[in-house]
């Protein structure tokens, strides 16, 4: 089985082929940082306009890289959702037009799915096990009982870690992306400077919040003085990253108690997924909470952590694999689409 993933959501553009046994036999992914970088974080329209300009060469250099004609593929899948509309478009209307040309199988796949699904791509990892899912745009804890089934314990009710890291770093002039800026700057910084809030740590629940964070280091930044310094931006980076550690890890450890609950399964896999779990500070940190909690810490390779093509590629096969349907060729983008319909209305999905 040989799939062509594309991914379009946001500010990569990116094309893989990827077969079953989870071998990458070639890809290509353009990063868009340098366009966006002096607005400070993702333009749409130029995203968009970017993945226009570039994503049929990027095709056809991943498909000749592998010597694989489009005739031999076995299915072919795009990110259909959630993200930038326009970028979404550009992707799945790609995907449709070299299904129908060559009469393939299209998979309409969620983002999200694709960053919950990747890390079996590498390791036997037995379903169900939970997910943290931390990117710029989504924080969920989902436990993941198989492809297409998915169960929220949590998600944020206003901003995602990711772009709370992405606006920190914008505050203390660190550039974009926020990010490996604050993870680089808070190695060098004193982490007990500053007080910061903890956002929802210590209530029951898996659910996260981020905007009063992000308010506690304007103020903060206020009261330094300006221009600031390297020293004092170092300072908040460290203080800001410890206050994200701690709540990522007091909801987290909340939700392997509920994923116990519902499997009766003391223990098992917490699989850390998106841009954020690149962040080697967070990792052990996380990794500290599952060990107490008997769980086996998994984070895919930051290749695939970030978005990348690898994962819808390998999200369409887990869903053949499934016995999953493929989709018409009239499935719609989708801006929002949470991995768990049946789940309460959170802020993202």
């Amino acid at each position: 089985m040989v799939v062509l993933g594309i991914e379009t959501s946001c500010d990569e553009t990116a094309a893989a082929l990827v077969d079953g046994t989870g071998a990458v036999l070639a890809e290509r992914v353009l990063s868009q940082i340098a366009a966006h970088r002096p607005f400070g974080g993702v333009v749409p329209e130029i995203a968009a306009r970017a993945h226009v300009s570039h994503l049929d060469r990027l095709v056809g250099e991943t498909m000749a890289e592998a010597g694989v004609g489009y005739r031999e593929l076995d299915g072919v899948a795009a990110t259909a959702g959630p993200g930038l509309v326009g970028g979404l478009l550009v992707g799945v209307l790609t995907a449709k037009a070299i299904a129908a040309v060559h009469g393939l199988p299209f998979h309409a796949v969620n983002h999200l799915e694709g960053h919950a699904l990747v890390a079996r791509l590498r390791r036997a990892i037995p379903f169900p096990y939970l997910v943290l899912l931390i990117s710029g745009g989504h924080c969920q804890l989902v436990i993941a009982n198989g492809a297409g089934d998915y169960e929220r314990l949590g998600t944020t009710i206003d901003d995602a870690v990711g772009e709370a890291f992405d606006k920190t770093a914008k505050l203390i002039g660190l550039g974009y992306p926020g990010g490996p800026a604050i993870e680089r700057a808070a190695a060098a910084g004193d982490a007990g400077r500053f007080r910061l809030p903890r956002p929802l740590t210590g209530r029951a629940g898996a659910d996260f919040s981020f905007s009063g964070l992000k308010t506690a280091v304007r103020h903060v930044v206020a009261d330094l003085p300006q221009p600031l310094g390297r020293g004092d931006a170092c300072d908040v980076a460290a203080s800001f990253q410890a206050a994200v550690g701690d709540v990522l890890s007091d909801r987290t450890a909340n939700a392997m108690a509920s994923f116990a609950a519902r499997t009766g399964r003391r223990g098992g896999d917490l699989v850390v997924a998106g841009g954020v779990a690149a962040n080697r500070y967070l990792g052990d940190r996380l990794g500290e909470v599952a060990a107490r909690a008997g769980f086996r810490l998994v984070v895919p390779p930051p290749a695939l952590c970030t978005d990348n093509a690898v994962m819808i590629a390998w999200a369409a096969i887990e869903r053949r694999r499934a016995h999953l349907a493929a989709d018409a060729l009239d499935t719609p983008t989708r801006a929002r689409w949470p991995l768990d319909p049946g789940a309460a209305p959170g802020a993202r999905a």
